[in-house]
């Protein structure tokens, strides 16, 4: 016998949607670092600050991909080849 599929439990997002605002842990993983290396990358300006929601602290998808966006990895894999001494 078959059960019937119910609605999905309270709070839940259906499957393969992400919530807009993610939590600290959340968002550094959202952009694959850690938590303290987010820490960082929001301290100094690399990453944006959290939007506040009561007592709540929630990084905007959005923001982040546009800051993710800006950095610039590839300057800085060629700047660490070209100091190589071969």
């Amino acid at each position: 016998m078959s059960q019937a599929v119910g609605p999905l439990r309270a709070g839940s997002l259906p499957l393969g949607v992400m919530p807009r605002g993610l939590s600290r842990v959340q968002a550094a993983e959202y952009i694959g670092v850690s938590p303290t290396k987010f820490d960082e990358l929001v301290g100094d300006g690399r990453m944006p600050k959290p939007k506040r929601v009561d007592a709540r602290r929630l990084w905007d998808t959005r923001a982040l991909d546009r800051a993710f966006d800006r950095l610039d990895g590839e300057a800085e894999a060629e700047d660490a080849w070209g100091r190589m001494e071969l």
